[in-house]
């Protein structure tokens, strides 16, 4: 047996992710063995990909409004979305429900990683009220991954979805849902 002398530094341990504390950039990635090399010089981006911002934002204020007063998240705002201003503009947002902070780590995503705090049981009416108030004909409901929640937040989502079509009913629905772990058993 050897034995391992004490000057030897002792493994650094990983910080304790707390509830409702969201881990963005080197945080987000640091578990992820993923090497980013920064670029020498940052290339210009071509005409067609800027974006114009609008001389008035008081329509991206009214719909970010909205959303604080009901606190509702969109991915526009959470995965910082360049397009946020012009779908804003025109009462567009994709509606981002159970929360802000995800359970996975996705090095292309720009949504913040952590563990969440509890289901708010009051987002679906909130979300439904929501969509009522921008008047909105078209939606699109999409979600963070609730790997902590046993059927991934599969009724969540159906709750949501019937509430919007209680106060909403000619008002189409998209939703984008995540792949529940592949336990689709449990998510049906």
């Amino acid at each position: 047996m050897t034995d391992i002398p004490s000057s030897l530094p002792r493994s650094k341990r990983k910080p304790k992710i707390e509830a409702g504390v969201k881990q963005r950039g080197q945080e987000k990635m640091a578990r992820i063995p993923v090497k980013i090399l920064p670029t020498e010089k940052m290339p210009r981006k071509p005409d067609w990909l800027r974006i114009r911002l609008p001389a008035s934002n008081s329509s991206v204020q009214r719909i970010k409004g909205i959303l604080r007063k009901q606190k509702l998240a969109t991915v526009c705002e959470e995965a910082s979305c360049p397009n946020l201003h012009e779908c804003f503009s025109g009462g567009t947002a994709t509606f981002m429900i159970m929360g802000e902070i995800c359970t996975r780590r996705c090095p292309f995503c720009d949504v913040a990683h952590g563990r969440p705090l509890a289901l708010d049981e009051h987002e679906p009416i909130h979300l439904a009220e929501s969509i009522a108030e921008m008047q909105l004909k078209y939606v699109v409901i999409t979600s963070v991954d609730r790997d902590d929640l046993r059927d991934g937040g599969a009724q969540h989502f159906a709750d949501c979805i019937d509430e919007t079509r209680k106060l909403n009913p000619l008002t189409q629905i998209e939703v984008l849902v995540p792949d529940f772990r592949g336990r689709m058993d449990v998510a049906l």
